[in-house]
């Protein structure tokens, strides 16, 4: 199994109580969204930031990865994305095991922030897991295969769902529809935030919740 090329960013106090992994969207790469490491860490000063480039080059954006091919994108077939998707689901998996041993976390310590496909990746790995993280923060994104999920999910977690209203990229009615699915099978905490006057994206407003739910879940308030 590859091992995922991480960008790092280091905790404020040198010290690591907890960990955010970054999960990118389509097209992108790790460094893209580590940069929302530097408005929370001041805020998180004992959080350690990662933020992994997707397991494969991006076939609609060579410059890119990918997590899973897209196939009204790239031209992809069904099974190609559903292999892709597993595929990533185990490689992920593996990257936040390793990340919790090589900081000597609990799964408890540690929170996934996803933007658009990584949004995707997001929810359809915490759920699956063997041990609950502390939350996830979903961004422009949408929950794959909700009929799935109650007879899949081993684990219920926080659930912060943030999406522009403008968004043409993802449409943003897959965040109520994320979050009736979300309830139906079972979590109790699953908080949704319209971005108003956004499109595919994030403002400085959803960032600012974000940073509170993330706080809350890690144990700074």
């Amino acid at each position: 199994m590859a091992v995922l090329d991480s960008k790092i960013k280091e905790s404020q106090s040198g010290s690591a109580h907890s960990v955010v992994v970054f999960l990118h969207g389509y097209g992108a790469n790790g460094a893209d969204l580590l940069g929302l490491a530097d408005p929370m860490a001041e805020h998180m000063p004992n959080t350690v930031f990662y933020s992994p480039d997707a397991p494969e080059q991006c076939i609609g954006n060579p410059a890119g990865f990918q997590w899973f091919p897209i196939p009204w994108i790239d031209g992809s077939s069904e099974e190609e994305a559903s292999a892709g998707m597993e595929r990533a689901a185990a490689e992920l998996n593996a990257y936040l095991d390793d990340i919790l041993v090589d900081l000597d976390l609990e799964p408890a310590q540690m929170a996934i922030v996803g933007f658009s496909q990584g949004t995707m990746m997001a929810l359809h790995v915490a759920p699956r897991r063997e041990d609950a993280v502390a939350g996830v923060v979903g961004f422009s994104g949408r929950l794959l295969e909700p009929e799935m999920l109650t007879d899949e999910m081993r684990v219920k977690m926080p659930v912060l769902l943030a999406h522009g209203d403008e968004d043409d990229v993802v449409p943003s009615q897959s965040m109520p529809d994320a979050v009736q699915a979300l309830e139906a099978a079972g979590f109790e905490k699953v908080y949704a935030h319209v971005m108003e006057g956004t499109a595919h994206g994030i403002d400085p407003d959803g960032l600012s919740v974000a940073l509170a739910f993330l706080r809350e879940q890690l144990g700074y308030e």
